[in-house]
């Protein structure tokens, strides 16, 4: 059984997770710890619940999901997979981050594998299956557990809303296109958890979300 861990970190209030399964690894999603009190706080919490962290997943490459990025992978060991569509953002972290004032690598981590959709991203027993849901990003991509009824969607979808779309690689048509073909097709007691703010379920969202109905 795959279990949850939140945290949130730096200005963006950013949602970075830990998913866990019964053997104690551990996959880390968009790691947004900015300092050094906030990478502390990962660490000491991984360390505390005898997890292994194994990999390192973006669901895409805005900077404050990416921050953590290079403290984890020098920490665990561990690669990093994104969508290859994401690079050109993650090569430009450096510039993100002074843009925004926040502190980061002035070279940041090369991934070690691209994922697309349908890929399997395995760990312990368990695995998340890979969706590929542009329109925020051009490789935002979704983690889906379909039978614990898991998405973990960074930010293509929130509660009541939808992530922006005029940033640059941004398409709202495109977004809202991919949102309702790929996610609102889940099983509707999927937990949806979002890059930022609180979970919400794939009902709700069908039902209420105004920018879907």
């Amino acid at each position: 059984m795959i279990s949850i861990k939140i945290f949130v970190f730096n200005p963006f209030r950013e949602n970075t997770y830990v998913a866990a399964d019964d053997t104690g690894e551990c996959i880390i999603i968009d790691p947004g710890c900015e300092n050094s009190w906030e990478k502390e706080e990962l660490r000491s919490e991984l360390t505390k619940s005898r997890l292994k962290p194994v990999k390192l997943i973006n669901t895409h490459c805005h900077i404050d999901h990416i921050l953590g990025n290079t403290f984890i992978k020098k920490t665990f060991l561990i690669p990093l997979l994104i969508h290859k569509l994401e690079l050109p953002l993650l090569n430009s972290a450096a510039g993100q981050g002074a843009f925004f004032g926040l502190e980061t690598d002035k070279q940041p981590v090369e991934p070690d594998l691209y994922v697309k959709e349908g890929d399997r991203i395995k760990f312990g027993t368990s695995e998340f299956e890979v969706l590929h849901v542009p329109g925020h990003s051009p490789g935002s991509i979704v983690l889906v557990n379909r039978q614990e009824k898991i998405a973990i969607v960074g930010d293509v979808l929130f509660q009541g809303s939808i992530g922006r779309s005029d940033l640059p690689g941004g398409d709202s048509d495109i977004l809202i296109k991919n949102i309702k073909e790929k996610l609102l097709v889940l099983d509707p007691d999927t937990i949806v958890y979002p890059g930022h703010g609180p979970a919400t379920k794939i009902s709700i969202e069908r039902n209420s979300n105004p920018f879907l109905t």
